[in-house]
């Protein structure tokens, strides 16, 4: 049972319980979605929703998924709340606990997230640190697994920054058996922390992974060309820099010809034209779209999964 859990960080949870918040994510789709059943997992529950930086995709799935099970969500803006402004992350983790069920928190800090986690007796979930995007990765497996029918073997090709969406990559792929190949420009390599933290997760699960400068050295053979934003909420004053030192990056049918016929597209969303052209973007190989909707199911997953004792009632799908 994943019951009181926080999620900070996929880097703490074993194989086994990231595929059961798959598979718990992909029973509430089945039944919800697909079966039209209503399921108030939550009713009676809580969320405090903590956001930093703004979203379309983490507010709307989180909000709609936990109202969808029976809960109440309450939305907190910087204008809202003084988190460790007027009022330290101490006191604020400490009321929350006793006002909600959950806290889930979009920061610009990772440390912000660790001491809300620290204080608090009720779980927080991770929405988006500078370090990790644990929400996103989620999604992005559900995807893949609903695409191809099963994760382990394939090999998914991260070309752009290396930044929280990658490091969460790093820290899940090798769980599933899925292989990893990353191009970042020298100077927007991964976090070297996380990046042997990934070697050694790749060594212990028999994965390959591999590091390069060169966009289609990493795209050759690979199932899935993954991309995200090359400026991020916070990085606005380097842009005109940061456009310079990605240039060849953009992913293209060219970029796709290297890669195995069966290849796939991922963007975390929002996407800017530089990063993919609109041949890939809006092509058939483009999962875009229902990645986006599995933040939701994906959320729901993880939020049942550390409020409840829920047991799946479908089959463990094949990962």
């Amino acid at each position: 049972s994943l019951k009181g859990r926080s999620c900070l960080t996929l880097k703490d949870f074993s194989s086994d319980e990231i595929k059961r918040l798959l598979w718990v994510s992909a029973d509430l789709k089945r039944q919800i979605k697909h079966g039209k059943q209503y399921l108030p997992l939550l009713q009676g529950k809580a969320i405090a929703m903590i956001f930093e930086k703004r979203s379309t995709r983490t507010r709307m799935s989180t909000e709609t998924g936990f109202a969808l099970l029976g809960g109440h969500p309450c939305f907190l803006t910087s204008q809202d709340i003084h988190l460790g402004v007027n009022e330290s992350c101490t006191d604020t983790a400490r009321v929350l606990s006793g006002l909600c069920d959950i806290v889930l928190a979009r920061v610009y800090s990772h440390c912000t997230l660790e001491e809300l986690d620290r204080e608090a007796s009720i779980p927080i979930i991770n929405g988006l640190s500078e370090l990790y995007h644990p929400i996103q990765i989620l999604a992005d497996f559900l995807t893949l697994q609903e695409h191809y029918g099963s994760l382990s073997g394939l090999t998914v090709s991260w070309i752009g920054d290396g930044n929280n969406v990658l490091h969460s990559f790093m820290m899940t792929a090798a769980k599933l058996g899925v292989h990893l190949k990353v191009a970042t420009p020298k100077g927007y390599e991964p976090d070297k922390g996380v990046t042997e933290e990934a070697q050694r997760l790749s060594k212990q699960h028999g994965t390959q992974l591999v590091l390069t400068s060169d966009p289609m050295e990493a795209a050759h053979g690979s199932n899935v060309l993954v991309t995200d934003t090359w400026v991020s909420m916070g990085q606005e004053e380097e842009k005109k820099r940061r456009l310079k030192d990605f240039h060849g990056y953009q992913i293209t049918m060219q970029t796709g010809n290297v890669a195995k016929p069966d290849w796939t597209f991922l963007h975390c969303l929002p996407r800017k034209m530089e990063e993919v052209d609109d041949q890939v973007f809006y092509s058939s190989r483009s999962l875009v779209f229902p990645e986006a909707e599995n933040r939701k199911w994906t959320i729901m997953g993880l939020m049942v999964s550390l409020l409840t004792d829920y047991a799946p009632q479908i089959s463990m799908p094949k990962f």
